[in-house]
């Protein structure tokens, strides 16, 4: 690891500022809104569909300014030494204290008569210096110790958009090519075979043919390593407890050769019937989505149990969901995230494997919830993840935990559990 600090306030500076001048009232109409609790996305996505004569330049100002006053709004009311700081007023400190615009500008681009007086030095708290409501701050203190500063350093800034190949249909390296062919410039990830990163501007990747042609998925590296552990064969049967949309479905069928019994289970149908969808696009026709949760006598080999949680890992994809945690999050989560463990122990063969991760950063979602299930079942040992192909970096006590600041990646934690072959 670098031993100079990260800065994440770097990329500021590089923004097309100056094309904000005029639209203060557009500007303040959106942050108003992302700052009252309406999510940023939602509140970006209406804004840009109102204002669709706005030059290229005016549009990322626009994007820019809305995350990036939701996101750093702590450390912006303490550079104003107040908390019911009007938007206009925001926006001038993040233009001047925080991106270095001139006082001038920042005031006439933010929509001030005049520049207004900003504390100076450095914020006095975790809380504060990384934008974090104080009870996170303190829990992120809690779970990483001297790592908390650059951990939350990293959340502030956007995450990479991660494809997957399809390896059922190309290798990285085609695909890399047939990106390059549609404009999308790309170089592999470190951690996951299948990782490609688009380098340069966001391009819609919805319009590519290359998409629709199911050569790829938008997936995080990270997510990625929590297939990858499954270690899927063809033939064998496979269950996706908690498949969501079905993204590692895709990867797991795809590690399969579509040969055998692959399943996906989740509670919400709508979820499931764009996983029919995408598996038809990625060319799997071994799919069973199901309904209900399967039976305990189902003798599955290995089981993806990728549960709900507090999503602490992933707070760098939105820039208001940090403010919109309640702090019992970090306790919501474990009797259903105990009950599917169970469940997954049940369905798994003796000798087979089970995956149990999250997408978060609290030993209460990951290690203590894995240390119960092993007391409760003794035919169950874990297992270090990724033997002979995970590099020791991405291992720590035993289970996997990759983090933005370590590794590139969102947060995810995976412990992999076996069963005993002389189980039952």
């Amino acid at each position: 690891m670098s031993t100079v600090p990260f800065n994440p306030l770097f990329r500021l500076a590089a923004q097309p500022w100056s094309a904000l001048a005029g639209l203060g009232p557009i500007v303040s109409d959106a942050l108003a809104r992302t700052l009252s609790g309406d999510p940023a996305e939602r509140v970006l996505d209406r804004t840009l569909r109102a204002h669709r004569d706005l030059s290229r330049e005016g549009r990322q100002a626009l994007k820019e300014a809305v995350f990036n006053v939701g996101l750093w709004r702590r450390r912006l009311a303490f550079l104003l030494g107040s908390e019911d700081a009007a938007p206009a007023q925001l926006l001038f400190a993040l233009l001047h204290g925080l991106a270095g615009v001139p006082a001038p500008e920042a005031a006439a681009w933010a929509g001030l008569d005049s520049p207004l007086p900003l504390n100076t030095g450095e914020p006095p708290s975790l809380a504060l210096r990384a934008s974090l409501p104080d009870w996170l701050a303190d829990h992120f203190l809690r779970e990483l110790g001297p790592e908390a500063e650059d951990f939350c350093a990293h959340l502030n800034v956007p995450g990479p958009i991660t494809l997957r190949v399809n390896p059922a249909r190309l290798s990285r390296e085609a695909l890399a090519a047939r990106l390059a062919s549609e404009g999308v410039a790309t170089r592999p990830g470190t951690w996951s075979p299948l990782a490609l990163h688009v380098d340069g501007p966001r391009p819609n990747l919805y319009a590519l043919e290359s998409l629709r042609e199911g050569l790829f998925e938008v997936q995080d590296e990270g997510s990625q390593l929590l297939g990858l552990l499954v270690e899927a064969r063809p033939g064998e049967t496979v269950l996706d407890l908690c498949a969501g949309a079905g993204g590692k479905t895709l990867q797991l069928g795809a590690a399969m050769g579509d040969k055998g019994r692959l399943m996906a289970y989740d509670p919400d149908a709508e979820r499931l019937d764009r996983l029919q969808q995408r598996s038809s696009r990625a060319g799997l026709t071994r799919v069973q989505v199901l309904r209900t949760l399967p039976s305990p006598g189902l003798g599955a080999d290995r089981v993806l149990a990728d549960v709900p949680c507090s999503e602490l890992g992933s707070l760098r994809r939105g820039p208001d969901l940090r403010f919109r945690l309640t702090p019992d999050v970090l306790s919501r989560f474990t009797a259903i995230q105990r009950d599917l463990l169970a469940r997954a122990g049940d369905v798994v063969r003796p000798g087979g494997r089970v995956v149990y991760a999250t997408c978060t950063v609290n030993h209460a979602e990951n290690q203590d919830v894995v240390a119960d299930f092993l007391r409760s079942r003794p035919d169950f040992h874990s297992v270090r993840p990724g033997a002979g192909w995970l590099p020791d970096t991405c291992v720590q006590d035993g289970f996997l935990l990759v983090t933005p600041h370590r590794h590139g990646t969102d947060g995810f934690f995976a412990a992999v559990l076996e069963r005993s072959e002389s189980a039952g």
